[in-house]
């Protein structure tokens, strides 16, 4: 029983000073989506949202951070259809990734991510939504953090998703956002 008390012991003493280093943060975004569907080809618009994650230092040059986010896009693609338009809009996309990067210095970050991602893509027909279905998916990336000072930083990042029924996404995402 000592032996196990005093690893306890020792576990939590190594993760208590990166725990005090941890930072909690919360960003907006925008950038380009690329939505390809099997069904009607691809299309760009304009994704916008917003994140908050945990990030926590593992050593001296390494990190970790769990984010999850919130987005939107006015990506569409319509056609006419008996003289009336058909279209096929990008909703919203939920997800939750896992960052993992190295300190290139003070201020600035290398890191790749992923995990899970949930699409909404609705239907319409002359206006008026007929179907809107939630696509599960899997998110891989990269990006380049650089802080202004200590509690403002940038982003800039490349996502891609892949979808249920042959749906992937192309995203160019910059943020900014704060550290507390």
């Amino acid at each position: 029983m000592k032996k196990i008390t005093l690893a306890a012991l020792a576990a939590a003493a190594a993760v208590l000073p990166a725990a005090a280093h941890a930072q909690a943060y919360v960003q907006v975004e925008t950038g380009l989506d690329a939505v390809d569907t099997s069904v009607l080809g691809n299309d760009e618009g304009v994704l916008y949202g917003v994140s908050a994650g945990y990030e926590v230092p593992l050593g001296n040059n390494l990190f970790a951070a769990l984010e999850a986010g919130l987005s939107d896009s006015s990506t569409k693609e319509c056609v006419r259809i008996d003289g009336e338009r058909d279209c096929i809009k990008s909703g919203r996309d939920i997800s939750a990734t896992l960052r993992f990067g190295t300190n290139l210095s003070e201020a600035a970050k290398l890191y790749a991510l992923g995990g899970y991602t949930n699409a909404r893509v609705k239907a319409t027909y002359a206006g008026e939504t007929y179907d809107a279905v939630n696509l599960d998916g899997f998110r891989l990336g990269a990006g380049y953090q650089h802080n202004f000072g200590q509690n403002l930083f940038g982003k800039i990042e490349y996502r891609y998703s892949n979808y249920e029924q042959g749906v992937e996404r192309h995203q160019g995402v910059v943020a900014i956002g704060a550290k507390f």
